[in-house]
């Protein structure tokens, strides 16, 4: 039992983390990218208000997608120590 918790685990944190790559290098990309636009709005006198932009909302989609992919690492992890306790 402990054997089949232990690869169930490394596959969950496996899957996790394929699905942790994509979003989190395209968050980043977002956050630099806005945070470009921040500076030259802030040269040109502040142009930019304090509403919610495209970017910002996919950079909220994009969280959460990187939120539930740590969810499922976390859960793989713990099946890999629940199955070497069992061991």
């Amino acid at each position: 039992m402990g054997l089949v918790l232990i690869l169930a685990g490394i596959a969950a944190a496996a899957a996790g983390y394929a699905r942790f790559k994509g979003p989190w290098a395209k968050l980043q990309a977002l956050k630099a990218q806005d945070a470009n636009i921040a500076r030259y709005e802030s040269w040109r006198g502040g142009l930019r208000d304090a509403g919610p932009t495209g970017a910002s909302v996919a950079m909220d989609m994009l969280r959460g997608q990187v939120r539930q992919a740590g969810v499922i690492i976390a859960a793989g992890i713990a099946f890999v120590i629940i199955g070497l306790l069992l061991t």
